[in-house]
C-alpha cells in the first residue's frame, strides 16, 4: 500500500540526490550512512527511554532507503547487483536494530510480556523478508502480504514515537498489531509460493 507513496517521495528527494551526486557520493555510501544512523539511534536512544527522539531520528535515516535509489538513478547507473544486495542486507540489519532497541527498552522497564511480543515481531519480520528472498531465488514471485517492510516500519515507528510523546497504551497496541500482521504475512507468502509450485 505504501508503495503508492514512493513516486511522490522520490520527487521530493530528487534535489538532495542531485546535490549528493555532484559531490561524488554514491548510492552505496548513502545506504551505509542510513543504516549506521538507524542502528546507532535505535540501540542508543530506545534503551534510554528516548522513544520520540529515537523514532524521529530513525525515520529520517529510513528515508535514505529511498534516497540511495534516487542517487543511483541520477548518477547514471540505475543501481547495480552489488548495490541491490548491499541494500537488502543492510535493511535486515536496520530492522533488527530497531526491534533490538525496543527489546532493551522493555527489559529495562521490567516488562517481559512486551519484550516477548517485540522479539516475536523481530523474528516474524525477518521471516517475511526471507520468504520473499528465498522464493525469488527459486525463480518465483512473493511480493504479497499484509505487512511488508514499509508498513512494518510505519506501524512500529509511529507507535514508538507517540508513546514517547506520552500517548498511553499506543506502543503495546502497535506492537501487538504488528505481531499479528507479520504472522499473517508469513502465512500469506508461504501459501502464495505453495500455489505457484503446484505441489499437492
Amino acid at each position: 500500500m505504501l508503495k503508492l507513496l514512493r513516486p511522490a517521495m522520490t520527487r521530493i528527494l530528487t534535489p538532495l540526490g542531485r546535490a549528493l551526486v555532484r559531490r561524488g557520493i554514491g548510492p552505496n555510501a548513502v545506504t551505509a550512512i542510513g543504516t549506521l544512523g538507524t542502528v546507532v539511534s535505535a540501540l542508543v536512544l530506545f534503551p534510554l527511554g528516548q522513544l520520540w527522539w529515537g523514532a524521529l531520528a530513525i525515520t529520517l535515516f529510513v528515508l535514505f532507503d529511498l534516497l540511495d535509489g534516487v542517487v543511483a538513478r541520477l548518477g547514471g547507473g540505475g543501481g547495480s547487483t552489488w548495490g541491490a544486495f548491499l541494500d537488502s542486507t543492510l535493511d535486515r540489519l536496520a530492522d533488527a536494530a530497531i526491534f533490538a532497541g525496543l527489546i532493551l527498552y522493555f527489559y529495562r522497564q521490567g516488562d517481559p510480556l512486551m519484550l516477548a511480543v517485540t522479539l516475536f515481531c523481530l523474528v516474524t519480520g525477518t521471516l517475511v523478508s526471507y520468504a520473499k528472498a528465498r522464493a525469488e531465488g527459486l525463480g518465483l514471485t512473493c511480493d504479497v502480504g499484509l505487512a511488508e517492510r514499509p508498513e512494518r516500519l510505519v506501524v512500529g515507528l509511529v507507535a514508538t514515537g507517540l508513546s514517547g510523546l506520552g500517548v498511553p497504551y499506543i506502543l503495546p497496541l502497535g506492537l501487538w498489531l504488528l505481531a499479528a500482521a507479520s504472522a499473517i504475512t508469513v502465512v500469506q507468502r508461504v501459501v502464495h509460493v505453495y500455489r505457484q509450485t503446484g505441489e499437492r
